[in-house]
């Protein structure tokens, strides 16, 4: 009866091995496969190295299709600001411009570098929102209890799929000033 238990012990510690070896094999093969899928465009979003600035292009406009753009505005826990969107919610037709305002205000007596940064939902929308003018472009300076009106000039690519009928764009602002000085 013991070699049966010893035998059934083997077993299970080689089993344990192989799923732990399995497990690390799976992590270490996540980073390429992200990249795979971020080059398909499956997952794509802003970041500051690649922000995508486009020239103005006439599209044609699409009257028949409407699209509902909701705003959201979030502040990094360590940003002292006020920083809201003029509008909660835009419709708009594809192909057809539109500039959206957004308000920030430094809440310090110091001044500020603060650098905001766009993401999407769903993900694949951003291949489809074309961004002429923002304020995630580049960093911005506040000074003291600075109010700056910041505009944002977009198009939504006509060639955008059917079953997209809302889509959120989240811009959060970081407080960069730390970084910045240390530049």
């Amino acid at each position: 009866m013991n070699d049966a238990v010893g035998k059934k012990n083997l077993k299970l510690a080689r089993t344990l091995v192989l799923v732990a070896v399995a497990m690390f094999g799976f992590g270490y093969a996540l980073v390429p496969l992200y990249d795979v899928l971020c080059e398909w465009k499956w997952i794509e979003r802003d970041r500051p190295d690649d922000i995508k600035k486009v020239p103005e292009v006439a599209y044609k406009v699409d009257m028949d299709r409407e699209i509902s753009v909701e705003f959201m505005t979030i502040l990094n826990e360590s940003t002292s600001m006020e920083f809201h969107a003029e509008k909660k919610q835009l419709k708009v037709h594809p192909g057809q411009y539109y500039t959206v305002n957004f308000y920030a205000e430094n809440k310090t007596d110091k001044e500020m570098q603060a650098r905001a940064i766009a993401s999407f939902s769903p993900a694949v929308i951003s291949s489809y929102f074309e961004k002429i003018e923002c304020f995630c472009f580049s960093e911005q300076t506040f000074k003291p209890r600075e109010t700056k009106t910041l505009p944002m000039r977009f198009v939504i690519n006509p060639e955008i799929p059917e079953q997209y009928k809302t889509i959120t764009l989240s811009y959060t602002f970081f407080d960069n000033t730390e970084k910045s000085v240390k530049k």
